[in-house]
């Protein structure tokens, strides 16, 4: 930093940039790294985010809705990300017998009796059994998705998981902003 406070190259100042939350410890993506390494960098920092994004709420703060008729929040993405991490891992690549998270009802909607503290424990347990997926698997090995005529490898996976996380990153950003007025990437 420059005495005026501007970065030398850029000229830009902390204030051209999202806020940073102050108990931010998401893992830090490398700047240089293999494929794997990078892959599983970025989908880690994006479970991060959504931890960090939910970190201190109550289920009723969660449980907030965004812009009606959206019925979305934070709550709601959890539990989609936790039945998204067993369907694309358990159910499709590695094809074992487990049931659907919620069946017969939407993601985005929890009953009245769930709570944020479960849905997040269970969405830690669906992300740990991903990691074991991924850990015991080269990136080439494929696998057939239920009801597809082909094959993905588990490259596709984790990129297709990884725009999963960014879209849904995304809505918990402007959820978190609307709980408690709280931003930053």
């Amino acid at each position: 930093m420059s005495d005026d406070g501007t970065r030398p190259e850029s000229g830009l100042t902390d204030d051209d940039f999202s806020p940073v939350w102050p108990d931010d410890d998401r893992p830090r993506i490398p700047r240089v790294a293999d494929e794997r390494k990078a892959l599983t960098a970025y989908l880690e920092h994006y479970r991060a985010t959504l931890e960090m994004k939910c970190g201190g709420l109550t289920t009723k703060q969660a449980g907030r809705r965004s812009v009606p008729p959206s019925t979305m929040s934070l709550h709601g993405v959890v539990r989609h990300l936790a039945s998204v991490e067993r369907w694309w891992f358990q159910q499709n690549f590695e094809r074992l017998d487990v049931p659907m998270l919620h069946p017969g009802t939407s993601d985005f909607d929890p009953p009245p009796d769930a709570t944020l503290e479960d849905d997040l424990a269970t969405w830690r347990a669906e992300c740990e059994a991903s990691r074991r997926i991924v850990a015991g698997h080269d990136l080439d090995d494929t696998a057939r998705p239920l009801d597809w005529d082909e094959d993905v490898d588990l490259r596709w996976l984790v990129l297709r998981m990884i725009t999963e996380y960014a879209q849904h990153c995304g809505h918990v950003d402007l959820l978190r902003e609307g709980v408690d007025g709280r931003t930053g990437s």
